[in-house]
């Protein structure tokens, strides 16, 4: 992180952290963006590349801001996957950008749903209900733990968003 000094960062807690709906949300997303980056590698104007090429432009934008903030909590969610845990405790200092990234990065995530939704030229379906709200609560933590939220565990954000199609 570049130019942020330690003073300028926040902490947010990812209190119960689900492993193995991440690593299914993981492998869910790698399909979703090695698909988008044939589409937008395929053409590189039209209809077609325009939520593939703004998502991997992001992911890429959002890779490049904060190189190196997640390195030691990646490595947690490793050994507890490894360990057989089903939920480990995460403590992240970001610069308070992240809130707005973490906005921004939801909203293409959504558009790139709404894109497989579609059903033109993907093999990815839509990120499934379980590591959406994954998605929904774990980029929900940032925004709200930022701006001076107190945590949410997992589980009673769970028990709080129930999904409608259960």
């Amino acid at each position: 992180m570049r130019g942020v000094s330690e003073e300028d960062l926040c902490e947010v807690s990812i209190i119960g952290f689900p492993v193995q709906i991440h690593q299914r949300a993981q492998e869910h997303l790698d399909d979703l963006l090695r698909e988008f980056m044939l589409i937008a590698a395929a053409s590189e104007q039209g209809p077609r590349t325009h939520v593939p090429r703004q998502l991997l432009d992001l992911v890429e934008e959002i890779q490049r801001d904060f190189a190196g903030t997640t390195l030691e909590q990646d490595a947690k969610v490793l050994e507890a996957r490894e360990n057989g845990a089903t939920s480990v405790d995460l403590v992240y200092r970001m610069p308070s950008s992240v809130a707005k990234a973490a906005i921004r990065l939801g909203e293409a995530l959504d558009a790139a749903d709404s894109y497989c939704l579609a059903g033109e030229h993907l093999l990815t379906l839509a990120t499934p209900p379980d590591a959406l709200d994954l998605r929904r609560w774990y980029f929900g933590e940032f925004v709200g733990q930022i701006s001076g939220a107190p945590p949410t565990p997992w589980p009673d954000w769970v028990a709080a968003n129930p999904r409608q199609s259960d």
